[in-house]
């Protein structure tokens, strides 16, 4: 028997493929319109696909408290994988309320995450997957902090972000409840449209010391080869949600902020040198026998070589959060490493003991999570931890 739910989703994705067919005879009428660029990133692969690449236009968060068993969260995983299979491509899933909002080419990515508790339910946990402890600098809330369950949704504008969030908590519904729930949004396209690192609230270029896609760093940096086996290929996430004192911030002269960060605010150029991946020299000084690169800068505190060579891959997300005339703005941090204990905790307490970026950022938000490695068609994610 065909349910309510279901009869309007299958009819939502039969006039969906109406309206596209209508759109592609009006396309074939205008000789002068151009075949569009495809956005569409597949859902499939050894990794899940919105991890590998740069922090999207727009973009939400939801933690969720899990609300069932072991076979509860397996069956929540294959719906869904078949949800964030349908957003991707730009299909309104089965139960679809709102199917005209599943358009394609929009550069849609659902990252989906394990916190701590899931392996409670499981087992085999990650290695070093544990909560991070409090910071001496942070002052963390409850309402934007910790987590059974994540979706990331990545994606080329907001409205597709929210269908698909809105999609991804309905079906969560029998299974788990928000928690809390972050959006937020990046430029990482230059004037020029090609890619570029992009820019968080302070004006500074924000990410430049990453490892490179597709290279053995950032392979070694992100995925784990170790571990219980159905974690290898994936990676774990840590957010953490910055409030930036942008008043504070503003009053510095600009020398002063570059000083603070240890680049150039225009290129995001290491201040001993003249392009934005220019090696940093940590032992040059100026004519007053100064480092010019600071002891409490952040770029020296955060450089791989001062951490015993230890990588992560951040990306940032700004956000703003508006209560009536009053704006809070920040930073949404996401750090991809195969193990946070043995990566990013070390850097993490470096920073919080002398960054002198501390007097103007507050973390009050921190999660972490395991990020199951990918899955091929006729697969589900998390199918080798759960099934």
């Amino acid at each position: 028997m065909t349910t309510r739910r279901q009869f309007f989703g299958y009819a939502g994705a039969a006039a969906a493929g109406a309206a596209a067919t209508g759109g592609a005879v009006v396309a074939l009428d205008n000789d002068t319109a151009e075949a569009p660029v495809s956005r569409t990133i597949s859902p499939y692969g050894d990794h899940q696909a919105g991890i590998a690449r740069a922090a999207p236009a727009a973009a939400e968060l939801v933690s969720f408290k899990l609300g069932t068993d072991r076979a509860g969260l397996g069956r929540l995983m294959r719906l869904w994988t078949s949800d964030l299979v349908a957003l991707a491509e730009g299909r309104p899933a089965p139960g679809d309320t709102a199917p005209e909002l599943a358009v394609a080419n929009k550069g849609v990515t659902v990252t989906v995450g394990f916190g701590p508790r899931v392996f409670e339910l499981t087992g085999q946990r990650p290695p070093g997957l544990d909560d991070l402890p409090v910071m001496k600098h942070d002052r963390l809330e409850p309402a934007w902090s910790g987590g059974d369950l994540l979706v990331m949704v990545g994606a080329d504008d907001a409205v597709s972000v929210v269908h698909a969030v809105r999609r991804l908590i309905a079906d969560a519904k029998p299974f788990a409840t928000p928690l809390w729930r972050q959006t937020g949004f990046w430029d990482s396209t230059g004037p020029d449209g090609k890619p570029v690192t992009g820019r968080n609230l302070f004006g500074q270029v924000d990410g430049t010391g990453n490892p490179a896609f597709g290279t053995p760093e950032f392979d070694q940096t992100v995925w784990s080869s170790e571990g219980p086996d159905w974690f290898r290929g994936g990676t774990t996430l840590v957010v953490r949600r910055i409030r930036l004192n942008l008043d504070t911030w503003d009053e510095l002269t600009r020398s002063e902020q570059e000083r603070a960060v240890g680049r150039k605010l225009s290129t995001g150029a290491p201040l001993t040198g003249t392009a934005e991946h220019d090696e940093l020299d940590l032992e040059a000084r100026d004519g007053d026998g100064r480092l010019v690169i600071a002891q409490n800068a952040h770029a020296r505190l955060s450089h791989h070589s001062e951490n015993d060579g230890r990588r992560i891959f951040r990306k940032g997300l700004n956000y703003v959060h508006d209560t009536g005339a009053t704006r809070e703005s920040g930073l949404i941090f996401l750090s991809h490493q195969a193990d946070v204990a043995g990566q990013f905790l070390p850097l993490l307490a470096r920073l919080d003991a002398v960054d002198a970026l501390n007097e103007w950022t507050t973390t009050i938000g921190s999660a972490v999570f395991a990020l199951p490695p990918g899955f091929r068609t006729g697969e589900w994610l998390g199918q080798k931890l759960l099934s």
